[in-house]
């Protein structure tokens, strides 16, 4: 039997699932403003809200992951090619549109 993966995030686990159900009510909620043919500023508005949740969560697990995956990827000599994965992660973060 092997032990249980501790990634950067499992401290904060709950808080996560938490943030991210939260997140999924306030995605069920644009799909009825849309339903309901809603105003689009409100409903853009509320997209927007959802991407800054989204924007926090993954922050979060960045967080997680430089000072626990990486962390431990470096005491085992992959520091530069974790450093490397976390930057493409980054970078897909922050193209849109």
């Amino acid at each position: 039997m092997t032990a249980p993966v501790t990634r950067g995030y499992t401290a904060t686990k709950d808080q996560l699932q938490s943030r991210l159900r939260r997140i999924e009510g306030q995605v069920r909620g644009v799909e009825k403003m849309v339903d309901e043919d809603r105003y689009c500023i409100d409903v853009l508005t509320q997209i927007s809200a959802i991407q800054a949740a989204l924007d926090k969560v993954a922050l979060g697990l960045l967080d997680g992951h430089t000072r626990h995956c990486m962390h431990h990827g470096a005491e085992e000599g992959k520091g530069d090619e974790m450093a490397t994965e976390m930057m493409a992660a980054v970078g897909r973060l922050l193209r849109r549109g």
